[in-house]
């Protein structure tokens, strides 16, 4: 299987190049590209994912729809048939795994959701018994369902990796009401996701959710609920007290913690067998959740 690891559309203006996303500026709208290429640690790895990125934006787009009546979004289309004429002439590269999307203002902010302790929540909480501020019970194990989802944000670094803060801290810098916003639908969009997630077999332990604004209208952008911005788990397979299996790329941050690598530029290549396994465990969260195979 050819994968994609970077796009080259000479002709068009290229506005940023992600960990995974190429950007194009369209002038009044933006054409997202979603490569096969993976990062851990905030590191792209030289290895690609095949169907990485397709899986990616089958995923977005499907959830997209899923919360539309929450809140808006900025996805126009991902069908090459509504897209302008000029990207015609690239339509093997851009089907199934682009979007075209409405331009906005975005807002430097990872707002992340954990309904389930883990990851860097997991190692904050038992260092001060809290996550970005917000105080937990005691005697919590790792991968355990925190008695409601909270809320707690990062800031959106352009280099290195995201800061997690306070919610007083982004209200000091953004005002209450904006914060409050962009936290309540963040909450409900996640509840509501996970409400119909686990009906299908997967735990959404956490995720995180990007916002800008169009015109005046705050509306969800970048990408929805997939295995590389959130971390899904097999419900059957749920035990908490330590890691859990998953359908994300927690897989592959455990095999690269195996490794003498100290998490900077230059990562590793993956071998084989772990990409192979990667792959398989993305067609498995879209197969689950939207019924979708590749």
């Amino acid at each position: 299987m050819e994968v994609l690891k970077f796009t080259d559309f000479k002709d068009l203006k290229l506005l940023k190049r992600g960990k995974v996303r190429d950007v194009y500026d369209l002038e009044d709208k933006l054409l997202i590209v979603a490569t096969d290429r993976i990062s851990c640690f905030d590191v792209v790895l030289p290895t690609a994912i095949p169907y990485k990125g397709e899986i990616l934006t089958r995923l977005s787009v499907f959830w997209f729809e899923f919360t539309k009546d929450i809140t808006s979004n900025h996805l126009i289309s991902a069908d090459i048939e509504d897209y302008p004429p000029q990207l015609k002439k690239y339509e093997q590269v851009l089907r199934g795994r682009s979007m075209l999307v409405r331009k906005t203002k975005s807002l430097p902010i990872e707002c992340v959701v954990r309904g389930y302790l883990s990851g860097s929540g997991w190692r904050e909480y038992r260092e001060k018994g809290s996550i970005c501020g917000v105080k937990l019970p005691e005697g919590l194990k790792e991968s355990d369902k925190l008695p409601e989802p909270i809320f707690t944000p990062a800031t959106k670094e352009e280099k290195g990796h995201d800061i997690n803060v306070s919610e007083s801290y982004l209200i000091e810098r953004f005002g209450e009401a904006l914060v409050s916003k962009i936290k309540e639908i963040s909450l409900t969009v996640y509840r509501e996701a996970s409400l119909y997630s686990e009906e299908k077999g997967i735990i959404i332990a956490d995720t995180k959710f990007e916002f800008g604004f169009w015109g005046d209208e705050l509306i969800l952008i970048d990408e929805a609920l997939t295995p590389d911005s959130s971390r899904f788990w097999p419900k059957d397979n749920y035990s908490p007290g330590g890691p859990q299996p998953s359908f994300d790329k927690q897989f592959v941050r455990d095999y690269l913690e195996t490794l003498n690598w100290d998490k900077t530029p230059p990562a590793p290549e993956l071998p084989e067998d772990i990409v192979d396994k990667t792959t398989q465990k993305y067609k498995e969260a879209l197969f689950r959740l939207t019924g979708e195979t590749l």
